[in-house]
């Protein structure tokens, strides 16, 4: 661990590191759902800097925009408007109140035995799969059911930057590694001027130093019911995170600033991001792959990198550029960004070894992915749950009330699947 105290100028080169490495993947979740991608670094730095409050600033930790919330943006986007989807993340803070309430009244074991594997992985699957045909749409070129880019222009350039990212991803060392996603938009983009399919007049239109559009949030119940259970998955990936970055640090950060703060912080961060329309933040891994390498585990150096976001929120002409990226480029990055979410959902099961040939575990799963990918919705009234919303109370609820299933003894574990088909 780093002892002496590092010059100024080195700290914050090492934040704007910091915020390289998680440039990509910040950017990448406003320009897929239509959010604006100033906005999401503003929320990035004011974010962080509201979690570094909360915990006293003594973990090295980061916020950027949140991947699991992409698909459910965008399906809220297209059935209740923008004003309410930014209500509803606003309100998805909800849950992190509650698990910070939890930890602080019994530990973090409660958390646990809530949100088991069984549990959080399906539902990580069904948000990485639910909207597995916006991505192929958008590496087509198709926007609303029009063909917007050429078809095949479309799908070599959605080829091209799923290429570059695949590969930097396998095959790159150090710092480069952690930066895939940047790099697939950097090729693809390359691609895309190459095939004349880049308009910059909104770069030319925008001024230099520019406020952000800030968002109108509007609270509509229905949207607000189905964006708070969403906030499942991210929960367990900040526990995760907190967890990972005391490995590196070699700290027990769930004991001391302790695991009620970091929900807080997050929380916190979450609802006051959402409330001018930014993306929802959570903890970043990557970042804390940048810690592991660099060996720098002060966290003012997460200071730097949210300064150097909120500033680089108020240069016009930058966040102009970031909305010329073609389609076909997001499209491609897609494919393997709900790809590997699902993969993730899928690690989950596999790391915990749940038996799939348990019936109680197979209920839960198959009812999870079932309900979740087919979009069912359920309504009473106003109240309204539907899609990756119902599928994540479904899950918690079956985890609740499903009695273990005795096995008969000398029964082989087959029987299990045959008594279900």
């Amino acid at each position: 661990m780093t002892t002496h105290r590092d010059p100024t100028w080195r700290t914050a080169l090492s934040g704007a590191q910091i915020l390289f490495v998680a440039f990509g993947a910040t950017v990448l979740v406003p320009l897929l759902t239509g959010l604006n991608p100033s906005l999401a670094l503003l929320g990035a730095g004011v974010g962080t800097l509201i979690f570094q409050v909360c915990t006293k600033r003594r973990v090295p930790i980061y916020l950027g925009s949140s991947f699991a919330f992409i698909a459910p943006v965008i399906y809220s986007v297209q059935t209740w408007g923008m004003p309410a989807t930014l209500g509803a993340l606003a309100c998805a803070s909800f849950f992190y109140y509650v698990a910070a309430a939890l930890v602080k009244w019994r530990g973090v074991g409660l958390i646990h035995r809530l949100l088991p594997p069984v549990v959080i992985g399906p539902v990580v699957m069904v948000i990485g799969l639910g909207l597995a045909q916006v991505a192929v749409d958008m590496a087509s070129g198709k926007a609303g059911g029009q063909q917007v880019v050429p078809y095949g222009t479309a799908i070599a350039i959605a080829a091209i930057s799923l290429a570059a990212t695949m590969l930097t991803a396998i095959r790159a060392r150090g710092l480069l590694k952690l930066v895939p996603i940047l790099v697939g938009v950097a090729v693809g983009y390359g691609a895309s001027l190459a095939a004349g399919i880049v308009d910059f007049a909104k770069v030319s239109d925008a001024a230099w130093l520019a406020v952000p559009q800030f968002g109108t949030p509007q609270f509509n119940l229905a949207a607000i019911l189905f964006m708070i259970p969403v906030a499942i998955a991210p929960i367990v990936e900040h526990v995760g995170g907190v967890l990972a970055i005391g490995s590196v640090v070699g700290k027990d950060f769930t004991a001391e600033p302790g695991l009620h703060r970091t929900l807080l912080g997050d929380g916190l961060a979450v609802n006051v991001v959402g409330l001018f329309g930014g993306p929802p933040v959570t903890t970043y891994g990557e970042v804390t792959g940048a810690v592991m390498l660099t060996r720098n585990f002060n966290p003012v150096v997460m200071t730097w990198a949210a300064g150097f976001a909120i500033i680089m929120a108020f240069v016009g002409k930058f966040g102009a550029l970031l909305q010329t990226i073609p389609m076909p480029v997001m499209g491609g990055i897609m494919v393997l960004l709900f790809g590997s979410i699902a993969g993730i959902g899928l690690k989950t099961l596999m790391d915990a070894k749940v038996d799939l040939m348990n019936p109680r575990n197979l209920c839960i799963i198959s009812v999870t992915l079932v309900t979740g990918i087919g979009g069912l919705g359920v309504s009473i009234g106003n109240f309204s749950l539907q899609g990756i919303s119902l599928c994540g109370v479904l899950a918690v609820l079956l985890n609740l009330i499903l009695p273990a299933a005795p096995r008969t003894a000398g029964e082989p574990d087959t029987a299990a699947v045959d008594n279900l088909v």
